[in-house]
């Protein structure tokens, strides 16, 4: 017991620098988050007794270095670059023109959500969706007065809904492999789950949206320097690569914008450079929080959390919500919801089959407390991708994250109240 919970300290350590001084002082922005890893990283080093120091700090670097961790670097070095290039080019003010054109004021939030939806859906990616849209919920907020936080969090909650419930989202494929059930299956099962989820959360936008106001100024529309953005979500649609999306859209931004006159050659590439520095300090952290979750890993603390939920279960609710309880608390570990499921499926499965469950159910309670755990944490890639594009604390978003509150009070009761009927 003391094991698994030394093991886990170093998160602990994490939260109380990051969260708990944060809400001491009022204020989020007194203790940078890179500041709170570096810390809970070096007490997590220095933790890990029984190995040579050099070995503690190779161990470290693997989470950070790894594959996965890697490729997400990537895809935020080419989503600065993006972002910024498209900015500058005029692309972003183009399509908050022609959005505020095509939406009345009063459809603005359960627009940009659906949209948000739509396009998660299409693509299976949370983060893709937030990178093509972040700019765009930006921008609409700033022409319309209305908080950027919460026009982030409106495109945050809406990509969740997509990374949830696509055929083709990395969480479904894990869970519906670890639960042997096939896609359609767990499609139908999650429906009934996060149908309800979506409706609720679209009305309250649609009467939140009486409080906005009309644009003060909309600018001419300028067609052509909204297709960087449209071939985006067309490709991503389509289901080509979000790395060869992003360069495609890269390459169109540079293309339109010298032709344009926005700038010259110099212009574009000191744009893309300034992007890709804004992405410094979420390249930080996502190499730091890789680091740091390898070494709990390695000492033990994911191992500890299963054994800890798993001892005492008894019932069909009480295995739901054991699995629901394994896949959250191993997600706020890893801060990655389709690690979570990889982590956490085989213990699922077994608890699954020794309780008589539906492995349809079991995959779709996998996936959604994933994907609600996923959507809340502050240090999590959507979040800090979110937070990094719109120009805010994460925390700032938090408090306006609607849909995964929703998200994850409907799959409670789906548990508690044994919902759906026919998958319990």
């Amino acid at each position: 017991m003391k094991k698994g919970l030394l093991a886990l300290s170093p998160l602990a350590v994490f939260i109380t620098l990051y969260l708990v001084s944060g809400i001491v002082a009022g204020d989020f922005y007194r203790v940078p988050v890179t500041v709170a890893f570096m810390a809970a990283s070096v007490y997590a080093v220095a933790l890990s007794g029984g190995m040579p120091l050099k070995s503690r700090i190779n161990t470290f670097s693997r989470g950070a270095a790894s594959e996965q961790m890697m490729l997400m670097i990537w895809i935020f070095v080419l989503a600065g670059a993006f972002a910024s290039g498209a900015k500058a080019m005029g692309s972003i003010d183009a399509t908050v023109n022609l959005t505020l054109w095509l939406l009345p004021p009063q459809m603005l939030l359960a627009g940009l959500f659906l949209a948000a939806c739509f396009i998660s859906l299409s693509i299976g990616t949370s983060v893709g969706t937030i990178v093509a849209l972040t700019p765009v919920a930006a921008g609409v907020a700033a022409q319309t007065g209305t908080s950027v936080a919460m026009m982030t969090a409106v495109i945050v909650g809406g990509s969740f809904f997509g990374d949830n419930l696509s055929f083709i989202s990395d969480t479904t494929i894990a869970a519906t492999q670890t639960q042997d059930c096939k896609l359609s299956d767990k499609f139908r099962v999650n429906s009934f789950i996060v149908m309800p989820a979506a409706l609720v959360v679209f009305v309250v936008y649609i009467l939140m949206g009486a409080e906005v106001k009309a644009p003060t100024e909309v600018l001419p529309l300028e067609p052509v320097k909204v297709i960087p953005y449209l071939v985006v979500l067309v490709t991503a649609i389509c289901g080509m690569n979000v790395m060869a999306v992003l360069t495609l859209g890269i390459l169109l931004t540079g293309v339109i914008g010298l032709l344009a006159g926005s700038y010259d050659g110099i212009g574009w590439l000191g744009a893309m450079g300034e992007g890709i520095a804004g992405m410094g300090e979420l390249i930080i952290v996502t190499m730091m929080a890789g680091g740091l979750l390898e070494l709990i890993r390695e000492r033990g603390g994911i191992d500890f959390i299963i054994r800890l939920l798993t001892r005492n279960v008894n019932g069909k609710r009480g295995a739901e919500l054991s699995i629901a309880a394994l896949v959250s608390l191993v997600n706020v570990c890893t801060a990655n919801n389709t690690v979570a499921i990889l982590t956490v499926g085989g213990i699922a499965k077994h608890i699954g089959d020794r309780f008589g469950l539906d492995n349809r159910k079991c995959a779709s309670i996998l996936d959604t407390f994933s994907c609600f755990t996923q959507g809340l944490l502050p240090y999590g890639a959507q979040m800090l991708m979110a937070a990094g594009l719109a120009g805010l604390n994460p925390m700032a978003i938090l408090p306006y994250l609607y849909y995964p509150f929703v998200l994850g009070l409907t799959a409670l009761l789906a548990i508690l109240l044994r919902y759906p009927r026919r998958y319990s």
